[in-house]
């Protein structure tokens, strides 16, 4: 089940992906406006940041900027499993390890 906003161009797109195979027949696109609020409200602190930093100059500068965003709200909401929300040591290791790999 897919949980869309209503726009019309959603259930031709989910139409177009089945024939090519790219979604399974069983698959339904469920038009309602209300079902994804709560993922919508996750990517509220990313828009914020993005608003916040004036937009970017690159794709790459956007694409490598919101992953670090999304990186660090997934820590700050303590959604990893071994990285307990109030190891704030163990936060700053696990960034420091996740930025110097990517350096």
């Amino acid at each position: 089940m897919i949980n869309v906003d209503g726009h019309p161009a959603y259930a031709s797109a989910i139409e177009e992906l089945k024939q090519e195979g790219e979604l399974g027949r069983k698959c339904r696109c469920r038009p309602s406006r209300y079902l994804n609020n709560i993922i919508e409200q996750d990517h509220r602190y990313v828009k914020k940041r993005i608003t916040a930093s004036q937009w970017f100059r690159s794709v790459d500068g956007a694409l490598n900027t919101i992953a670090g965003y999304e990186a660090m709200n997934i820590i700050r909401k303590g959604q990893i499993r071994w990285l307990p929300k109030g190891d704030v040591v163990g936060q700053k290791n696990f960034v420091d390890r996740i930025f110097a790999a990517a350096a």
